[in-house]
């Protein structure tokens, strides 16, 4: 286990200063059901954040409304005493409010989001953030009143990189009307890849895609499902193989999955090494739905 790390995931460089091991860690599992309410083991959450430390993993990924605030009170902890903290890259997320287990609803109004900020700026414990995602554009305020109040946050000092979440390309071309866009976080993974198109946009504009949900098999896997058969082929398993997938779709796809346990989170990183042909990588392809 000591020769596993993200390294293998390759890097992307979010400027001069940031380049970040491409496989990440998303703490959306660290709370509790319905992304609601505390982890019911809070030392555990802490003690994952610090195994994905030691994995290689600099690249983590949050909102204030994972739980809400839960998990990133962990993050905080989980990073407070590691030796390479200037180097860990921290993507956040506003823009939605809670209302109980399961229930999202955007709110983009700039004061709020603005508020926002400032409280995860102090649940992180960090003077700025590293890259800020809406996390949904609120259809009750214009993108410009949205992107425009992270704009005046960024030159502010308080945000270095801006990027969107669950939106087509319209929508980015839209937002870049007000602001430069670095990352967009859309649902994507091997069973479903609808959002081919603002992958590829993103990718010719030299945006990070994140991936959300990227452990999703769907209905692919089953002892004879071909998914299943390319990863006995890599003595792998089906999740590991989804995750060589989507790094091996284009260099700029960072895969943030998620987990509670060190053990699944070894079988995660496990995948930075998993190297598909470029003849499994289309068959893989053939098998989720795309709009291509």
């Amino acid at each position: 286990m000591s020769q596993i790390n993200a390294s293998a995931s390759g890097t992307y460089a979010f400027d001069d200063q940031f380049k970040v091991n491409r496989l990440g860690y998303g703490t959306m599992q660290l709370t509790g059901e319905g992304t609601w309410g505390p982890y019911d083991d809070p030392n555990n959450a802490v003690s994952v954040i610090k195994k994905a430390v030691d994995l290689g993993i600099n690249f983590f990924d949050t909102a204030d409304s994972y739980g809400p605030w839960f998990a990133d009170r962990y993050l905080a902890e989980g990073l407070k005493s590691a030796s390479n903290r200037d180097e860990i890259f921290i993507s956040d997320k506003v823009g939605q409010t809670r209302q109980g287990p399961g229930v999202w609803t955007p709110h983009g109004e700039p004061n709020y989001l603005r508020q926002q900020v400032e409280v995860s700026l102090m649940t992180l414990g960090i003077d700025h953030e590293d890259l800020l995602f809406l996390h949904r554009i609120d259809s009750h305020f214009s993108v410009a009143e949205q992107v425009g109040e992270l704009k005046k946050l960024q030159d502010e000092g308080k945000i270095k990189h801006i990027g969107l979440s669950q939106v087509t390309v319209g929508q980015i071309k839209e937002a870049q009307k007000y602001a430069k866009i670095d990352a967009v976080e859309n649902l994507y993974n091997v069973s479903d890849h609808r959002d081919d198109d603002v992958l590829d946009y993103a990718e010719s504009q030299h945006m990070a895609f994140v991936p959300w949900f990227p452990l999703n098999t769907g209905k692919l896997t089953g002892a004879n499902s071909p998914l299943a058969k390319i990863a006995d082929k890599y003595k792998a398993s089906p999740a590991q193989i989804a995750l060589a997938w989507l790094l091996k779709r284009s260099g700029n796809v960072l895969p943030i999955p998620g987990t509670s346990s060190v053990a699944h989170l070894e079988d995660n990183v496990t995948a930075a090494s998993i190297k598909l042909s470029d003849d499994d990588f289309k068959a893989i392809t053939n098998l989720g739905v795309s709009n291509r």
